[in-house]
């Protein structure tokens, strides 16, 4: 069979799912366009059948209520429609490190059904899964049918994330873009920030960092560097500027030397113009990219991520609020812990030192995001253990090797100054110290 016969419409896709399927769609911008937003057209000849999905960009009535007995969806990383969706009861979410996410729910289960977006197929009958191989090509060879939207608006990317048009059972003829990320502002907090994440990043570093408003202005505090290297998990239009720029170039990197290496991509229909074709960027699987160990072998590693709250012995919530899920764990404990692996490497975990949060009486007060315990029911991404440096507008809390009686004076010194009594207090008060020693 050649590929032009294997091109079936998404109404014949669907029609190979059945009752009790266990079906994956790829990461992000790679997800199955098509396919998921015409999924609920079946919902009345199906039961149980269940999605696994990471941060979904499509829109799906499969979210909606009414599709409960139908569908369940499982998430690697909550988006929003997940999040709203997540009180329907058929909504749950996934707990993991990126770089097994696929392997682990391999374990559990088996995948009947890998669907996914991707690029045409080249005249070699090559196509490139164009924007994520976080787990998707373990899925691809896992599955007992694979099914493919061919896109000629998606970039065909390099590394290891080619595959040739006889393992995939059938095509699908897309014409949507990519889903973008746009490219976000940032504020005085986020300035504060990324300076003081700069001044960690000597010339030379290899990065990972991923996106918002703190990571962009990183991004721009670090236009100012020379000879950076970029190693992880998320391609944005940041670093895409940043190596249009010359200043990430990969020269000083010990594997990969000259290429920038990630293992997804979301960012502005710029950034995946520039990606396609374009060899200095691979795509590698999400078990090796973000396996603390190939982390590890490139010198000077800089791990940035963002938190939404940091107790005083060094625990870091980055994906719930309270025992709500709100995202994901991502790969902030597998670039973490690589990162301070690695050879003069650096793990940095920043965030605000307040947020607005609304109360019982329905009002939006300033509350401490270093606290002295986590909000219950708070999922901890980055162990005490693991925690390295911690970064607010106010300062810089090195961790690495303190004693929690350390932490507690370090953290308090980077919260904001209204709390910082009341932090004391409470830190004696949970036992967490014997008395205020500062």
């Amino acid at each position: 069979m050649s590929y032009e016969e294997k091109y079936i419409s998404v109404e014949k896709a669907l029609s190979f799912v059945k009752s009790n399927d266990f079906i994956v769609t790829g990461l992000g911008a790679a997800e199955a366009g098509l396919f998921m937003e015409n999924l609920h057209t079946i919902a009345d000849r199906v039961k149980n059948v269940t999605i696994s999905n990471c941060l979904p960009t499509h829109p799906s009535k499969i979210y909606d209520p009414e599709y409960v007995d139908s569908f369940n969806v499982d998430g690697w990383f909550f988006a929003p429609q997940l999040r709203k969706a997540a009180g329907n009861g058929n909504m749950a979410y996934i707990p993991n490190h990126l770089h097994l996410a696929a392997t682990k729910r391999m374990y559990f289960r088996h995948c009947n059904i890998y669907v996914g977006a991707a690029s045409m197929p080249d005249k070699f009958g090559y196509i490139s899964l164009s924007l994520s191989n976080t787990y998707e090509r373990r899925f691809i060879d896992d599955a007992d049918l694979v099914i493919l939207e061919v896109n000629p608006n998606f970039p065909y990317t390099l590394g290891d994330v080619q595959i040739h048009v006889d393992e995939v059972d059938y095509l699908i003829k897309a014409d949507y873009m990519p889903p973008e990320t746009p490219e976000g502002t940032f504020n005085e907090k986020d300035e504060a920030i990324g300076k003081l994440i700069a001044d960690m990043v000597p010339d030379g570093s290899c990065i990972q960092l991923g996106i918002g408003g703190i990571p962009n202005a990183v991004t721009k505090q670090l236009e100012s560097k020379n000879d950076l290297g970029v190693h992880t998990e998320m391609m944005t239009t940041g670093m895409m500027r940043l190596a249009k720029m010359g200043v990430i170039n990969g020269r000083k990197k010990q594997i990969n030397r000259g290429k920038i290496v990630t293992t997804f991509a979301m960012g502005t229909q710029e950034m995946y113009e520039y990606m396609h074709y374009n060899p200095s960027i691979n795509l590698y699987d999400g078990a090796w990219t973000n396996d603390p160990y190939t982390i590890a072998q490139n010198d000077n590693m800089v791990s940035i991520n963002t938190s939404m709250e940091v107790d005083l012995t060094g625990q870091c919530c980055s994906e719930s609020i309270g025992s709500k899920q709100y995202s994901g764990s991502g790969g902030q404990a597998d670039t973490a812990i690589g990162a301070q692996m690695s050879k003069n490497g650096k793990s940095i975990i920043a965030l605000y030192s307040t947020a607005m949060v609304r109360g019982a009486d329905g009002q939006k007060h300033e509350v401490s995001k270093i606290v002295a315990q986590l909000t219950p029911g708070a999922g901890v991404t980055l162990s005490r253990n693991d925690v390295d440096r911690v970064v607010t507008e106010y300062g810089v809390a090195e961790l690495r090797g303190t004693s929690v009686r350390d932490r507690v004076a370090r953290l308090i010194e980077i919260a904001h100054p209204k709390f910082r009594e009341e932090l004391w207090d409470q830190a004696v008060d949970c036992g967490i110290i014997g008395k205020r020693f500062l």
